[in-house]
């Protein structure tokens, strides 16, 4: 299974980028946030003419979720991690087996802004929401918005905590792994430098000031089949693109 997550930054802003990328790439299963669509005006019937099924919830300008695969997937859930968040930030369903999320993680805006403790809320909470379903083995993949180590931003000293690499904001995603996930990426792909956001501001990716923030975490069952793990950062330097680049896995025997 070839397994993707892309924040997309509106897919109907993106859709030639999107339907191009599957083309080439062919993932088995791709989550996507950041749809900024309501469910009626989803791109139902472009995904379904390069072969792909999408299952999503979403919102007018903001947030949005989905899961785009090529054998459509059954028992899907939308779900509010945090009660007092009525975001739509995360959907789910059953693939080959497999619990697959697509998940927005809240931004946290600023150290100083109340956003900022409804994030962390918000990444407890969906541990213990996830966890508590229960059953499969599960696939955690979308924008988390924070950059778990050191080597997962371009200046470690100078971003300190800045918003996507607070101590706060990693040790909440820390107890998330805690909980019984494993980066998959990280299992195979070590290399420093390796991004998958660029502000759009400063010229940061002609600057090569990334961070590592997009993510596809897995129960430890399904570590030992992770055989390969990418960052496609060429999506990025596209004309019109997204500010995010996907991010791949495959697996084998699954």
């Amino acid at each position: 299974m070839k397994a993707a997550t892309w924040n997309v930054n509106s897919i109907r802003a993106r859709i030639d980028h999107l339907v191009d990328w599957l083309d080439r790439r062919q993932p088995d299963v791709l989550a996507i946030q950041e749809t900024k669509v309501q469910d009626e005006l989803f791109p139902v019937e472009a995904l379904a003419a390069h072969g792909y099924s999408a299952a999503f919830w979403g919102e007018r300008t903001y947030n949005g979720v989905a899961l785009l695969s090529r054998e459509p997937v059954t028992d899907v859930r939308t779900a509010y991690p945090l009660e007092s968040n009525s975001d739509c930030r995360l959907l789910s369903a059953s693939l080959g087996g497999l619990r697959i999320y697509s998940a927005y993680f809240p931004n946290g805006r600023n150290p100083l802004d109340p956003w900022f403790a409804i994030k962390l809320a918000w990444i407890d909470a969906l541990g213990e929401m996830i966890f508590a379903e229960g059953g499969q083995p599960l696939v955690l993949m979308g924008d988390y918005n924070v950059a778990p180590e050191p080597v997962d931003v371009y200046d470690p000293e100078a971003l300190q905590g800045k918003i996507h690499f607070t101590e706060e904001e990693r040790a909440a995603v820390h107890r998330l792994l805690d909980r019984g996930l494993v980066d998959a990426f990280r299992l195979v792909n070590h290399e420093p430098g390796q991004y998958s956001w660029w502000d759009y501001r400063q010229g940061a990716l002609r600057r090569g000031m990334g961070y590592r923030i997009d993510h596809i975490w897995v129960t430890p069952d399904l570590a030992d089949r992770v055989v390969s793990a990418e960052i496609d950062a060429g999506e990025r330097r596209k004309p019109q693109a997204s500010d995010h680049a996907p991010v791949m896995v495959e697996l084998k025997d699954v």
